[in-house]
């Protein structure tokens, strides 16, 4: 796991939209979409298009707009930021 992916999903233990994610860290927005793509591609982190949403959006289905969406870090990703 890279710093970058940490801080990330140090953010991510509750549902929060990319704009939030972004003022809490220290990268930029093209930086921060990067690190998402990555978290969403090893299966640590969720995406979702409301607070609200049961249903995931499988990252295939996302598109360059990652600012849309809400995130949320998977227990997989949590047992990995916790076991850092």
């Amino acid at each position: 796991m890279t710093d970058m992916e940490f801080d990330v999903l140090d953010e991510l233990y509750f549902v929060q939209p990319f704009d939030a994610i972004l003022e809490e860290i220290e990268l930029t927005e093209d930086e921060l979409k990067k690190v998402l793509s990555e978290l969403l591609n090893k299966g640590w982190v969720k995406c979702y298009g409301d607070r609200q949403a049961e249903m995931p959006i499988a990252p295939k289905d996302l598109g360059n707009n990652l600012t849309s969406y809400f995130y949320l870090a998977t227990k997989e990703g949590l047992l990995v930021h916790n076991g850092r």
